[in-house]
């Protein structure tokens, strides 16, 4: 294992932490250290450079915003997608260069990188580093972090989550006019060479759905498209979608989709489909091929927005998969790692499950924590809805709450820890283990020890394992019922015992029978590639750095700008400030011998708004942490984690994993 905590060849980026509640931000000149940015070094090598190996030294003159990502991550994809608009506007000036830093196993694959550029449309150099060799130079906390660079070659500043290309946007019309006046700004074409096009019918195809008429629906997700196959799943029946990204509704050859996703047939016999970059629920008429929005705005959700109304007024966050279950479309919101709802017949979408905090809780539906859900499935009997939890490995599911009234639901998990635990690991389900599963599928139901008849196994789609897993209530088993598929992502049964896979990284469908006797995998276990964070028992420091864009002040026109919430998995690791405040920093203490291990959970939020204008646009900062940390005597006393702005005292700053808000 790498440690993200090792100190940096090339000292961190120093500035100041605003960290106290409606804190004036200094003058962009006094924030901008001259703090020379690391090379960019990655053992993958680079990837959209035509084979052209890149360095920041090649690039001086340019303005360079270095993106450290991971393709599983979420936020990560919303970043990617938010910066679309400023490489386009500022394609002469501006080179944004990503850097992959993995989080799981697979995502170290260099293969896998290939796949994951071309699957979510980068248009940018990619560096794929999986040994976290440039993570660790510039000292990166969380994914995503977006580090911005002048023409001079140094670090002016650093941003962690989503939602901050507005002030990286207005810092690069800064610098492109300083740099311009001084002569050390150069424009012109960058180094982005776009990979070969690949003649295939699908192109990392996401979801699956079996039709009435025995054929198959695919969400063609990186062509933008849905495809309907013959019964066979290979000859091409139709396109629906005009192939190009965008929001528009319409016929078959002139709808347009955006990385759409899951689809589920609805009581009336159209489809509904998260349109998921779209942040929509679009609806498919199968006979006419006519697609209409009828939830989402087009726009993502953000903290304080509406969560219930009327569907097409409420903004939506990444919806990845849909599930017709207890009267309802659920909705698998990975952006927010909730689960929502939409009434076809009303016309109204709300929370379901979930508190956008991003971690691993049961219980009530509305105090359930869950991490990027992306698949979902309902039993047999219509009891149970599963849930592909993929960032914490998990199979969960959602039922009626035997202790609550007629409409109150209750999140169980059957497979799965936590953010930072995985594997291929089959036997009882308290110790397998999957990794990042994206799809799940009832299979026929079971019988329990004692002669009850159960709800029925589940298949899962172990998408980073390459596998095909079985969970089953009745045994409390798992178990591996095929391997060598290339990342499946989702899977429908079709007559016959038989049960079709979508191989997404091979870009088509395979049919498979489903075996009487499983196997048995006795495979590894694994942690994040994030070391824990080493810690001292007692009193601990968190800092959140926080600066508010130039241009841009706190805005404290309605209360306090900043909250800070923090927490911890187990609870008693922390002894002394759990809660939420407005200050975003706080002195916590730890509780637990020597050698205690356990996750510190800690979300931040920052409104800001412009300084001029009669009426300033008003931005909300977000990030959300889960720091492993470990106890140990002569530990750190202080853990920095920058929002955004640069930190002045990175000394005993240590590697905390965030997968965003």
């Amino acid at each position: 294992m790498n440690d993200p905590a090792a100190t940096p060849a090339t000292p961190a980026p120093a500035g100041t932490s605003a960290a106290e509640p409606g804190a004036t931000p200094a003058p962009a000149a006094a924030r901008r250290p001259r703090v020379r940015a690391p090379e960019l070094t990655g053992k993958g090598g680079w990837l959209n450079t035509g084979g052209e190996q890149l360095s920041l030294t090649e690039l001086r003159g340019k303005i360079v915003i270095v993106d450290f990502w991971t393709f599983c991550c979420i936020n990560c994809l919303h970043v990617i997608d938010e910066l679309r608009e400023l490489e386009e506007r500022h394609s002469e000036t501006v080179v944004v260069v990503g850097v992959h830093s993995p989080k799981f196993v697979h995502e170290a694959e260099h293969a896998a990188v290939v796949d994951a550029v071309e699957r979510y449309g980068v248009e940018h150099p990619v560096l794929d580093d999986p040994e976290l060799a440039t993570w660790k130079q510039y000292a990166v906390r969380a994914w995503p972090t977006l580090v911005v660079v002048d023409p001079e070659g140094y670090v002016v500043a650093q941003h962690a989550g989503e939602g901050h290309v507005h002030a990286i946007e207005r810092l690069v019309e800064q610098l492109e006019a300083e740099h311009g006046a001084k002569g050390t700004l150069r424009r012109g074409e960058g180094p982005y060479v776009p990979p070969e096009p690949v003649a295939t019918d699908l192109r990392f195809p996401g979801k699956i759905l079996a039709l009435p008429d025995g054929g198959f629906l695919v969400s063609d997700t990186t062509r933008h498209q849905l495809v309907e196959l013959a019964a066979d799943g290979e000859s091409v029946v139709r396109r629906i979608g005009d192939g190009e990204r965008g929001l528009s509704d319409g016929g078959p050859g002139t709808a347009r989709f955006n990385e759409p996703q899951g689809m589920a047939l609805l009581p009336d016999g159209a489809v509904l489909v998260a349109d998921t970059v779209n942040h929509a629920l679009r609806r498919l008429d199968l006979a006419s091929g006519a697609v209409e929005t009828v939830a989402g705005t087009g726009e993502q959700w953000w903290q304080g927005a509406p969560t219930e109304g009327a569907a097409r007024e409420i903004a939506l966050s990444s919806p990845w998969d849909v599930a017709y279950f207890a009267d309802r479309v659920w909705i698998a919101m990975a952006g927010v790692h909730q689960l929502w709802t939409y009434d076809p017949v009303g016309g109204a979408v709300g929370v379901a499950a979930g508190t956008t905090n991003e971690g691993l809780v049961d219980g009530p539906a509305n105090q359930a924590w869950f991490a990027q859900p992306s698949g979902l499935a309902v039993s047999p009997d219509g009891t149970r809805l599963w849930v592909a939890d993929c960032e914490t490995s998990a199979l969960r599911w959602v039922e009626a709450d035997a202790e609550g009234d007629g409409d109150a639901f209750a999140v169980r998990t059957a497979v799965g820890t936590g953010l930072f635990d995985f594997g291929h690991r089959d036997g009882p389900a308290g110790q397998a283990l999957l990794q990042h599963p994206l799809g799940v599928t009832a299979l026929p139901g079971s019988t329990s020890r004692d002669g009850v008849p159960g709800s029925g196994s589940v298949a899962v789609c172990d998408t980073y394992n390459h596998a095909l897993r079985r969970y089953d209530p009745a045994t409390g088993e798992v178990e591996t019922l095929a391997t060598d598929l290339r990342e499946p992502s989702d899977a429908v049964l079709v007559p016959g015992g038989e049960i079709v896979v979508v191989e997404s990284a091979r870009h088509r469908l395979t049919r498979l029978r489903l075996p009487e006797d499983a196997v048995r995998v006795e495979g590894a276990a694994h942690r994040t590639r994030r070391a824990a964070t080493e810690v001292a028992p007692g009193t601990l420091r968190l800092d959140v750095v926080f600066q508010a864009p130039p241009g841009q002040k706190l805005d404290t026109r309605y209360g306090p700008s900043t909250r800070l919430l923090v927490s911890a998995t187990p609870p008693e690791l922390l002894a002394e400030g759990e809660g939420a405040d407005t200050a975003l920093r706080r002195e916590v203490r730890l509780a637990g011998a020597e050698g205690t291990e356990g996750v510190l959970h800690v979300s931040a939020m920052a409104a800001s708004c412009d300084e001029e204008g009669e009426y300033p646009a008003c931005h909300m900062h977000q990030q959300d942490w889960g720091v492993p940390v470990r106890l140990t005597a002569g530990g750190a006393d202080r853990l920095p984690l920058v929002l955004a702005g640069l930190d002045e005292d990175a000394e005993g700053a240590e590697g905390a994993e965030g997968d965003g808000a």
